[in-house]
């Protein structure tokens, strides 16, 4: 069986060497460079202690000091493994999820032909030089001047001239025994749909060779001097050679460039990318014609571990970046990521250059934001969030967009990140909870800020302290004992924080060091270890919930069932929410007792009365419990009994209803 090249090199852009032959050896991290890709360890192929084996990522190639064994990561899963060709090919292609093409006779053939097409782009880029040199090319050498790309940058980058002739270069080539099928097939020509010759693809275009990765002319790029041309810039067709989405414009000097520590620039063009390495940024590329794709991504990062997306300021430049970054968070993997160089003005990178210098570039470059950044950014700018629904639609998008992360460790740090920014929009300041200080629980301000802890703090029950639900008898420490089992569940499966992040955001939790631990779930939803960082940074408290019996047997903790769980969390919270709300409404009755009386507290009575029926009379769950509604907030007709008899004995005294 032969395999193409083109196989051979997805498979090869799509594992890591270094992920490879890990496991086969031990790295000496003090010698290695991990952001580099440059890797060390003793050699697997012959005995020796000291690190002298070499791995390069980014060229995707090893080499020992000592034995001399060098190649590529099929080489070394053939020597490693002691495999054939194909076994190797087999077994990182399984590694890499790619399937196996179908045995095929005329493979060798078609090898062959990608030769020969290879031979047909270099003669074409020879000619088209060549062409440059005309008299036919004065405006296009006055337009690269214009540019300020000197005769020495020109031969660098290869650049040549299409005439506006119809056959030109056909007819170059045909002059040399090129057949014409194989110029058609390189796609430097085109072959007309009433079956006439075939004619030149590039006419009155500066031309551009497009190179892969180890330099090999794949095909061109043509920038007309045709203002009125209906596309300025022309990339050649997808050919066996040319695949768009899987190639970069001037990939291979700028891999190497980067593996000198060189930081990896995405432009949007040729002439960005050209701008860029002749002005010192010499790791720079260009997607060629279409949106940055997967395969250029995985390229891209094969490259570099963090590549600079630079884009236009304006709006074009900004919707693209977006684009980027939705292509890229099922993608991304630790140590793999992009940031985002926004340019000002609406200005490329080329324009930056040229007006104010490589040392503006740079600055720009330096100040590149994260992609958590951009996402936020996009989710939020010019939006007003002065709405509980405004906020949820806002949380419900991010959860959306954040689930699309694979990695669960990525994904936690990009909820904190955003979290962080989402207090931080809202009002609320997030701060690290290394920061969190006891605080004179008289000078305590809003319900987010580190409140008194008896646990902790170890001080004297103050006037505020005994006028709390925790000085109010049985009544308020059963209320305090369902604070607990909430907040026991959460931690115990903190997967449920997230659907009762609204209704948690706005209870008061007035147990010991209970609401610090609320403001740790809501900041914190998906670290990894929940109960260890509540144990590390409010020590005792998270203990305490759990010597609870009531705690530890209630349904959440107990019952398997998700669904189980989150009806008795959201029953908890109501019930907390109905309690607390009657137990205001009294205190609003007496202080209108005690004031001027009128049918308006007999009304408010009333109503509170229905309310409670009301939520009494809730839906039902699976089990037929009922669930007390967000409403349930009145008083029981004992209460309303005593409040209309302090109000009778009142309109008594005053003689009258008006009195």
């Amino acid at each position: 069986m032969s395999l193409s090249p083109g196989f051979l090199d997805e498979l090869r852009t799509r594992v890591t060497l270094s992920q490879i032959v890990g496991r086969k050896v031990t790295w000496d991290m003090r010698k290695s460079n991990m952001a580099k890709g440059d890797w060390w360890a003793p050699c697997p192929f012959h005995q020796e202690k000291s690190a002298s084996f070499h791995v390069d990522d980014r060229k995707g190639f090893y080499y020992c000091f000592g034995c001399h064994a060098k190649g590529d990561v099929l080489t070394f899963v053939k020597e490693s493994d002691n495999l054939g060709f194909m076994e190797a090919v087999e077994v990182l292609a399984r590694e890499a999820g790619m399937q196996m093409p179908a045995r095929d006779p005329q493979a060798a053939v078609k090898a062959d032909r990608r030769t020969q097409l290879a031979e047909v782009m270099e003669e074409a880029v020879k000619w088209f030089r060549l062409q440059l040199k005309t008299s036919a090319a004065a405006d296009a050498r006055a337009y690269l001047e214009k540019r300020r790309l000197s005769p020495a940058a020109q031969e660098r980058w290869e650049i040549g001239f299409a005439p506006d002739q119809r056959q030109g270069l056909f007819h170059a080539l045909t002059q040399k025994g090129i057949a014409a099928n194989l110029i058609v097939d390189a796609g430097v020509c085109a072959k007309p749909d009433d079956g006439g010759p075939p004619y030149d693809r590039f006419r009155g275009r500066i031309i551009f060779p497009i190179r892969d990765g180890r330099g090999k002319a794949i095909s061109l790029g043509g920038r007309s001097m045709d203002p009125n041309a209906r596309a300025k810039y022309l990339n050649g067709p997808e050919t066996d050679l040319f695949d768009k989405g899987r190639s970069l414009f001037n990939q291979a000097p700028a891999r190497e460039a980067a593996g000198k520590g060189l930081p990896l620039i995405v432009a949007e063009g040729y002439m960005d990318v050209i701008a860029l390495s002749e002005a010192g940024f010499r790791a720079a590329v260009a997607p060629l014609g279409t949106a940055v794709t997967e395969d250029q991504l995985r390229l891209l990062w094969k490259i570099a571990d963090e590549p600079i997306i630079a884009l236009d300021g304006d709006t074009a430049g900004i919707r693209a970046a977006l684009r980027v970054i939705d292509l890229a968070l099922p993608l991304l993997e630790a140590g793999k990521a992009l940031r985002f160089a926004i340019l000002p003005g609406g200005m490329d990178p080329d324009d930056l250059i040229k007006a104010q210098g490589a040392a503006a570039m740079q600055r720009v470059l330096d100040e590149a934001q994260p992609m958590v950044s951009l996402l936020w950014r996009r989710e939020t700018e010019g939006k007003v969030f002065d709405s509980p629904e405004r906020k949820a639609a806002l949380d419900k998008k991010l959860r959306a967009t954040l689930s699309k992360i694979a990695d669960p460790s990525i994904r936690s740090h990009y909820g904190e990140d955003i979290k962080a920014l989402r207090l931080k929009l809202f009002g609320r300041e997030a701060q690290p909870f290394k920061e969190w200080k006891p605080r004179n629980p008289s000078r305590t301000q809003g319900r987010f800020a580190p409140r008194f802890d008896p646990l902790r703090d170890n001080l004297p029950p103050t006037a505020s302290t005994k006028a709390s639900l925790l000085g109010l008898g049985e009544d308020a420490l059963s209320e305090v004992l369902r604070e607990k089992v909430i907040l026991a569940t959460l931690v115990n499966r903190p997967e449920m924080i997230a659907q009762f992040e609204s209704q948690l955001d706005r209870t008061d939790f007035v147990g010991p060091g209970h609401a610090r631990l609320r403001d740790l779930l809501l900041t914190h939803p998906d670290a990894p270890d929940l109960r260890a960082l509540a144990a590390e940074h409010l020590p005792g408290v998270v203990d305490a919930l759990m010597a609870e019996p009531h705690v530890r047997n209630a349904p959440g903790m107990t019952d398997p069932d998700r669904e189980k769980a989150e009806f008795a969390v959201a029953q908890d919270l109501f019930l907390l929410q109905a309690e607390r709300g009657r137990r205001r409404e009294i205190e609003e009755a007496a202080q209108d007792i005690e004031g001027v009386v009128d049918e308006g507290l007999t009304w408010r009575l009333r109503k509170a009365n229905e309310a409670r029926a009301e939520a009494q009379r809730g839906p039902q769950d699976k089990s037929g419990e009922s669930v007390i509604a967000p409403n349930g907030v009145a008083l029981d007709k004992d209460e309303i009994a005593a409040a209309r008899r302090v109000f009778d004995s009142i309109r008594f005294e005053k003689g009258g209803k008006n009195g």
